[in-house]
């Protein structure tokens, strides 16, 4: 089970939105490849990345930010934000890039996705980004008439390397994952779904490692890494098993 500390950017600094809203905007760090190496310090062993620039405008637009992401830290870096064709997700890969993030064109072009697959084994991802239960495309700013698992299924056998859903009304309140939806997505695929958008404390942390959610790949966390919501050694120890969490949380859950 994976937790993926979160870098989203926004005009080449750290930020974390609300609601995926860009002018609801807190700057965590203006030095990007800082952030990894502290993420990595910490003992976190992959890196999730957002050019949230880049989503809006469906090109890459921070493109040094990412690439001195890169050059500070020695984990994986999944990317995502504005990367709509073979050749951009070609050049990132060549970067050193461990995989691509696809959303928006995974909704117009899945065709594109599948093709991608197939000549970047293992390095493509699908993010599904929904709000009120449909898939929401260009930075979260269309609603589209596309069910979570719907679009999913239309990857099946393709090759995906991991879905990465989040629920646009949790993402960046603290509201604690959707559990619930993101499970329900996980049963109904084979490809392995990571969960993202409102993790908000230790009793996540603690959700993760239930019967139920160990077919996850992981979760991804933001504000609360960032506001010490989330104690990262904490957190970790738990994950792998050589902490024992405080006996009651999520206990209504299981």
């Amino acid at each position: 089970m994976i937790l993926f500390p979160a870098i989203d950017l926004k005009d080449g600094q750290c930020v974390r939105l609300k609601l995926g809203d860009m002018d609801q905007a807190t700057v965590y760090n203006d030095d990007p490849g800082a952030q990894a190496k502290a993420f990595e310090d910490q003992g976190f062993e992959w890196l999730h990345v957002v050019d949230l620039n880049g989503a809006f405008a469906g090109e890459s637009v921070n493109g040094s930010a990412v690439e001195s992401i890169l050059k500070a830290t020695k984990n994986p870096v999944q990317l995502g934000g504005g990367i709509r064709s073979l050749d951009h997700i070609e050049s990132w890969l060549s970067k050193g890039l461990a995989r691509v993030i696809l959303g928006t064109v995974a909704v117009r072009d899945p065709e594109l996705v599948k093709q991608a697959c197939k000549k970047f084994p293992g390095k493509v991802a699908v993010g599904i980004d929904a709000k009120g239960g449909k898939v929401a495309v260009e930075g979260w700013a269309e609603a589209s008439s596309l069910g979570v698992v719907e679009l999913a299924k239309k990857f099946e056998g393709a090759g995906v390397a991991a879905i990465i859903y989040t629920d646009i009304d949790r993402d960046g309140v603290l509201a604690g994952i959707n559990w619930d939806s993101t499970i329900d997505l996980a049963e109904a695929v084979s490809i392995p779904v990571i969960a993202s958008g409102g993790l908000a404390s230790i009793a996540d942390i603690v959700r993760m490692t239930m019967p139920d959610a160990k077919k996850l790949e992981g979760a991804i966390s933001g504000r609360a890494l960032y506001d010490g919501r989330i104690d990262p050694t904490e957190a970790l120890a738990i994950l792998r098993g050589t902490l024992k969490p405080e006996p009651g949380l999520f206990e209504e859950r299981k």
